[in-house]
């Protein structure tokens, strides 16, 4: 008796691959599976070694491919860890940050802006999710939520320095405000 096929969007573990998710389960051997750390993998769906982390549902009808879209992009950013793509302003694009020591001897430090400004972007991301996890939380009082989120609203105004590299406002950091 074969097992039952697995559902787009289930949740796995591969022991080489690490946890990704099933994109694609129409072949009749194979589920195409990404993983954050090495992209799109063919794994037989006789593979005995995989681990579910999460089963999604069986849909009881055909899907469209803009259902499937829109669930697999739920899933991706609540699993996989994909931000949206926000923009660098364009005087900033093939700049670097350099960090020049005091010392003169030592050798100054040069980063890709583009570097950096993905790094300034998933902070920003990362404090978004928090405030999300923040605002669902059963386990919190209100005023223990507004006390925390006062201290992530002064992070976002500790950032606001890096607003000059967003190529639009709507997506710089606003903190407290005056």
């Amino acid at each position: 008796m074969s097992k039952p096929s697995l559902s787009i969007g289930t949740r796995i573990k591969h022991p080489v691959y690490g946890a990704g998710i099933i994109l694609d389960n129409s072949m009749e051997a194979a589920y195409t599976v990404v993983f954050k750390h090495h992209g799109e993998k063919a794994i037989a769906k006789s593979f005995e070694d995989l681990e579910i982390l999460e089963l999604a549902p069986l849909p009881e009808n055909r899907l469209a491919v803009g259902d499937i879209q829109h669930i697999m992009g739920e899933v991706l950013r609540k699993w996989a860890g994909i931000t949206e793509i926000v923009p660098l302003g364009n005087r900033w694009k093939g700049g670097k940050m350099i960090l020049q020591p005091a010392d003169p001897n030592q050798k100054p430090k040069e980063i890709p802006i583009e570097t950096l400004f993905h790094k300034i972007v998933m902070i920003r991301d990362r404090l978004r999710v928090l405030e999300q996890n923040i605002n669902k939380s059963k386990n919190l009082s209100a005023e223990e939520k507004v006390h925390i989120q006062q201290y992530i609203t002064r992070s976002y105004g500790s950032l606001t320095t890096f607003n000059v590299l967003f190529k639009h406002q709507e997506d710089s950091f606003k903190g407290e405000g005056k």
